[in-house]
């Protein structure tokens, strides 16, 4: 089996690939976990075909179906990063009210926008906890040679399972076969897709803090509009 070596990985991101095989995930096998130093099984590089798009839908809604004791859970104690952003994680029930105080106001008050966050609506359907990776862009989905989609560099967390639709949709787009096979097994609440953009200010805002620039014009932009 080929390695790859990670040098100084997030805290929690050989717990979150744990918490995540748990629940069902494809991910790549831990070979050594030691301070500072992560190695991982190397995946071979191929393309994600129509087939692996739908076994990505069907293995996000059973790795979010396995839960979160609450919202803001993570697989172990210690630090939370997204990315290199550091941000606390607190335990709670109500995920709307958790989204805006736990998650959005934190790093607005970092870079200059909490008048423009304290204002977003945050009105989602009530759900419980889902098992979150909490960074699916799309670079954090890999192909293997087989083409079955592999999941890398989570950001674990408990939290409400659109939010890694949004993300899979904010730098590219969540394919359709993708949605289609994950509502096969687990059907999305109503106006999911109204809400993508709320779900992504969050992603933004982190940008926002760790680069700045564009990205802070566009989370207040997004934010404006979410009044």
């Amino acid at each position: 089996m080929q390695t790859f070596l990670k040098r100084d990985p997030a805290p929690l991101e050989a717990a979150g690939l744990r918490w995540l095989a748990e629940a069902g995930a494809r991910v790549p096998k831990i070979v050594e976990d030691a301070p500072h130093r992560l190695v991982l099984q190397r995946i071979d590089a191929g393309q994600l075909g129509a087939a692996g798009e739908e076994d990505l839908g069907r293995m996000l809604a059973r790795m979010h179906a396995a839960g979160a004791p609450h919202f803001g859970s993570l697989p172990e104690s210690g630090r939370f990063f997204v990315g290199q952003c550091e941000l606390e994680s607190p335990e709670g029930d109500d995920w709307n009210d958790y989204y805006l105080q736990h998650r959005l106001l934190p790093l607005a008050r970092r870079v200059g926008l909490t008048r423009e966050v304290e204002r977003v609506r945050v009105d989602a359907p009530l759900e419980p906890p889902a098992r979150l990776h909490g960074d699916l862009w799309t670079g954090n989905v890999l192909a293997d040679r087989e083409g079955r989609p592999w999941l890398i560099d989570p950001a674990a967390y408990g939290g409400h399972r659109e939010m890694d639709l949004a993300m899979l949709d904010l730098f590219g787009r969540v394919p359709e076969r993708t949605v289609a096979a994950y509502e096969e097994v687990a059907p999305l609440g109503d106006g999911w897709r109204e809400r993508i953009g709320l779900w992504q200010l969050f992603p933004l805002l982190v940008h926002a803090v760790l680069f700045g620039g564009g990205y802070l014009s566009q989370s207040r932009e997004l934010a404006l509009r979410l009044d």
